[in-house]
């Protein structure tokens, strides 16, 4: 199996094990029922063509309705957490300079994913913590029809933090690096 093939694997597999079995994101269990979320692996050794690959695939989901989301997988040159977060400013900036800001939105992962403000160690991070850098392409609509539904969208983050925390950092990494099975919700 390639390296691409592997991250892409873990990836799903993440989602399915940590994103929608502990309910991080209640609104993923819908996409991935559907297989409405695309995986694409992207190279970030040059962020030119990285910041390229995530223009095209705004144009695909412009294209493609039926692609609800798109995780793209950064499989080489953002090892580094400054690094990627480098890129990630730069792919908000093109997203807004290209027309997408308030069409499409950015959310961030990445495997030493901290907040600012927040210690490392702190279970906390895991919520955008995930075996290999991405950047997730959502549609804002989307969003904005799935948050009407919703009662009190605004507690999901504290709901995540109390969890993660309940859990401890040693669980969340063995989760995250696929050496413990995470029970999956029905």
């Amino acid at each position: 199996m390639t390296d691409n093939a592997v991250s892409l694997s873990q990836t799903r597999d993440w989602v399915k094990r940590f994103v929608v079995a502990r309910d991080i994101c209640p609104f993923a269990r819908r996409e991935l029922d559907r297989d409405s979320i695309r995986y694409v692996a992207v190279s970030a050794r040059s962020f030119e063509s990285a910041l390229l690959a995530l223009i095209d695939e705004c144009r695909r989901l412009d294209d493609e309705p039926s692609i609800e989301t798109t995780l793209l997988v950064l499989t080489q040159g953002v090892a580094d957490f400054d690094d990627y977060l480098d890129l990630l400013g730069l792919a908000e900036a093109l997203l807004e300079d290209q027309g997408y800001a308030g069409i499409y939105q950015l959310a961030s992962f990445h495997p030493a994913y901290c907040f600012d403000g927040v210690d490392e160690s702190d279970p906390a991070n895991y919520t955008n913590r995930s075996p290999s850098p991405m950047l997730h392409l959502l549609r804002e609509t989307s969003i904005e029809r799935a948050l009407v539904g919703f009662a009190h969208p605004e507690r999901i983050p504290e709901r995540n933090v109390r969890l993660l925390r309940e859990m401890g950092s040693d669980r969340l990494a063995a989760g995250i690096n696929g050496t413990e099975a995470l029970e999956v919700r029905q």
